[in-house]
């Protein structure tokens, strides 16, 4: 079993870790972990790594993130979870990344000792990482949650099963419901649950995560799911069960109270609010197996997280210049240097004057002033959907004007977490400009100099 193990788990996440691996830049990511040594009750040998940005905000918030099977803390960090890296380092947060050891390097959400509070597994060395960061730093404790991916993301449904009064939300990518990968058979494997077979009511899977730690009668971590309907590797029914476990925890009914599709093969539903922090929800991503996250969802669950709200750190130097649409050799620009609200950009021959000079401030807006009047790049309307208008706009401070300028070139959105994108990845001069999925095209490209 433990041979057809490392088998499925060389075949189906090794190359999707390759291929983050040779898309991020691994040497700078691993430069910025410190590892950290006897930080307290660690039965299964973990490792721990600690990143704190350079600018801690004054109570800042911990996020626990966890790698997928065939991971290590430095893969996450420089690959598929770096975007959590760099709003640590615009919003003041603290990251834990916990290490797996054991032959496969996959954490332990089956045995016994696993599916217990202080239970002597993993989520026990896991746990001694949190209280070690909460000693040596004045962590907020209403903002300390966890993040994982495959099976990190199972060992997010366990922890925030086990640990309720800890965590207050919690978000997981392609994962299972707590409990759901029990074993006791000593392997930790469960290929009925892998495969989507173990079906639930919503009240027995709630009893299961109770059952983990007995006798609590407090609140359940806010709970973001995230599944592909083709993952056949934790098969897509897993998805509908995990959220009978969270809205069981949080006593609501399995209607949502909205539905909506922040982007064309996402549909989200949320339970118990209509908010981007409602208590539950669940995002499923059609047509895409076991690949998440992808470029753009992070920003999703930064925000579900509250890690970009309540104290951040001090901001980035502003910066002027043309913002060159690298694709078509051209510059963003105001058309006829309008100063009218709600103008849609374009791309144009740059010139450097009026309407092509954009600024970028510490609040992480761009900026342009034209015959004395100051306007804010916005996305229309608040919209978080492909397709939605770039225009300008009087700035106001809203999550819909703020942009992270990347190291990949992008110029993405808070608030949407799309990429700037020219229009039909057009070279003409006129070409609108508008918020579109990350998809690494040339024209999605910029430069601000």
């Amino acid at each position: 079993m433990r041979r057809t193990l490392r088998a499925v788990l060389a075949m189906l996440l090794l190359p999707l870790a390759a291929a983050f691996t040779l898309l991020m830049p691994q040497s700078a990511a691993a430069a910025s972990l410190t590892q950290v040594t006897g930080f307290g009750n660690n039965p299964t040998h973990l490792n721990m790594y600690l990143y704190v940005p350079d600018h801690l905000a004054p109570r800042p918030a911990l996020l626990v993130l966890v790698h997928y099977c065939g991971g290590s803390a430095g893969g996450i960090f420089g690959g598929n979870g770096h975007d959590y890296v760099t709003a640590a380092d615009r919003y003041g947060y603290i990251i834990v990344l916990p290490e797996a050891t054991r032959d496969g390097h996959c954490f332990d959400v089956s045995s016994p000792a696993a599916l217990k509070r202080d239970g002597g597994s993993d989520s026990t060395g896991i746990m001694s990482m949190v209280g070690y960061t909460r000693q040596h730093y004045d962590v907020d404790p209403a903002r300390i949650v966890v993040s994982g991916f495959s099976s990190g993301a199972m060992m997010t449904n366990v922890l925030a099963a086990e640990y309720p009064d800890v965590f207050s939300a919690a978000s997981a990518f392609s994962g299972v419901p707590a409990g759901c990968f029990a074993t006791t058979d000593g392997s930790q494997w469960n290929g009925q649950c892998s495969s989507g077979n173990v079906i639930k009511s919503a009240q027995q899977w709630g009893d299961l995560a109770r059952s983990m730690y007995p006798g609590y009668t407090g609140s359940y971590p806010r709970m973001q799911l995230w599944h592909g309907t083709t993952d056949t590797t934790l098969a897509y029914p897993n998805f509908g069960e995990e959220i009978k476990q969270w809205t069981n925890l949080h006593g609501l009914s399995q209607t949502p109270a909205a539905t909506d599709r922040p982007q064309s093969a996402w549909t989200r539903t949320r339970y118990g609010g209509t908010g981007p922090q409602s208590p539950v929800e669940g995002i499923s991503i059609a047509g895409t197996g076991h690949t998440l996250p992808q470029p753009g969802m992070l920003a999703y669950a930064i925000t579900f997280l509250g890690l970009d709200s309540g104290g951040s750190a001090p901001p980035p130097p502003s910066t002027s210049g043309e913002l060159h649409a690298v694709g078509a050799g051209k510059c963003l620009d105001v058309p006829n240097a309008s100063t009218t609200g709600g103008t849609q950009l374009q791309i144009w021959d740059c010139r450097g004057g009026a309407g092509q000079v954009w600024t970028r401030t510490g609040s992480g807006q761009l900026t342009v002033t034209i015959s004395g009047t100051t306007l804010c790049l916005d996305a229309y309307n608040h919209q978080t959907t492909a397709g939605t208008k770039v225009e300008t706009w009087p700035c106001n401070g809203g999550a819909n004007q703020q942009w992270n300028i990347n190291g990949d070139g992008t110029v993405t959105g808070v608030q949407s977490g799309l990429c700037l994108d020219v229009t039909g990845a057009s070279t003409a001069n006129g070409a609108r400009v508008q918020l579109w999925t990350c998809n690494g095209g040339t024209n999605q490209k910029w430069n601000l100099s």
